[in-house]
């Protein structure tokens, strides 16, 4: 698979060692569309502080951040950096708004999408709540997946559903590393573009309240997840962005 998009070579900037794309909101929407017009199999990593973290400590995952077709900035600390390190005026490209715009985006051009994570209750709610929004949009199929690792037989059944419905992207809600590998491991085998979003799916369907928009603007969305879920949250935003933050500094000054 080549590291060019359908609009041109890829600007990467390095953060914290993972590769991360240079792209606005329009050239990471076009690149999706185009790769899904195109029957192209390809994945997408949204990448926040958790992420690139995680990829200095899993050489597994890092090699899936270097090797999708394209990582886009979420998290205000990852875009920061990037403007630091000269990727002026980059902006946080997260996975609940990618997903809602381009949704919008896939009404109108009567282009199908697949969803595929959550819980099943989640998953029902999340695509009345889209096709309240969109009326126009084609959900070509939905599937919640068993905590467990599924079995050959029931991989491949999953795969061939998917390349069925005849979907153009696949939006994938596993969490991190786990969505990341799994889209790797299916690069080549399921027909369309594979996103990793994270929490969207549960955003959308409001099973979890998202940080209000001043807190969005301001970088303060962890804080909320964080404040929302501290038990569970505790270690891996307090930890991880601390790590963030001295490593960052060691890129930053050995400049």
């Amino acid at each position: 698979m080549d590291r060019q998009s359908q609009t041109g070579p890829r600007t990467l900037r390095e953060v914290i060692g993972s590769p991360i794309d240079t792209v606005t909101w329009s050239q990471a929407l076009e690149r999706l569309s185009g790769w899904a017009a195109a029957g192209q199999s390809r994945y997408v990593c949204i990448c926040n502080v958790h992420s690139v973290v995680t990829a200095r400590q899993d050489g597994v995952f890092a090699k899936v951040i270097r090797e999708a077709d394209m990582a886009t900035p979420d998290g205000a600390p990852v875009a920061w950096l990037m403007r630091r390190l000269g990727s002026l005026g980059q902006e946080r490209i997260n996975g609940p708004d990618l997903m809602w715009r381009y949704c919008a985006e896939a009404a109108r051009r009567d282009e199908s999408i697949y969803l595929y994570g959550g819980q099943q209750s989640t998953l029902d709610i999340l695509q009345r709540t889209l096709l309240a929004h969109f009326p126009g949009l084609k959900i070509a199929g939905a599937y919640s997946p068993p905590f467990r690792a599924l079995a050959p037989e029931e991989d491949t059944a999953v795969v061939e559903a998917i390349n069925a419905s005849g979907a153009g992207t696949v939006w994938v809600s596993l969490g991190c590393p786990k969505q990341e590998k799994w889209m790797a491991e299916h690069r080549g085998r399921i027909n369309a573009v594979m996103i990793g979003v994270g929490a969207a799916f549960d955003y959308h369907a409001g099973t979890i309240q998202r940080a209000p928009r001043w807190m969005q603007r301001n970088g303060l969305e962890w804080l909320h997840r964080l404040c929302s879920e501290p038990r569970r949250l505790w270690k891996r935003y307090l930890v991880t962005n601390t790590l963030f933050i001295y490593y960052a500094g060691r890129q930053l000054f050995s400049k």
